[in-house]
């Protein structure tokens, strides 16, 4: 991560979203972290930030971990072959 102050980041911002497309850089102010400059190289790059920065996304992904550490869920060999789509799969996996 490259350290700049802000001084330098305000005489050239475009220069700085250029670099921080290929590395975060982390923004000080009087020498002290001030804040943290993230390139978005396109949309995909855009939407993927968001995604993995919103609340209410981590906690679905929490809850859904969660419940397949408890048994619940469908196997994906389920879903493939078509067994989860007639009702089979949706408890624990069968110990082999």
């Amino acid at each position: 991560m490259k350290k700049v102050a802000m001084s330098e980041i305000k005489d050239d911002l475009s220069k700085y979203l250029r670099m921080a497309e290929r590395e975060e850089i982390l923004i000080t102010r009087h020498g002290q972290p001030a804040g943290v400059l993230i390139g978005i190289a396109d949309e995909d790059a855009w939407f993927d930030y968001r995604l993995e920065n919103d609340p209410r996304f981590l906690e679905r992904v929490a809850a859904a971990r969660e419940s397949l550490r408890k048994g619940r869920g469908v196997p994906l060999d389920d879903i493939t072959s078509g067994r989860a789509a007639k009702g089979k799969g949706t408890g624990p996996r069968p110990k082999k």
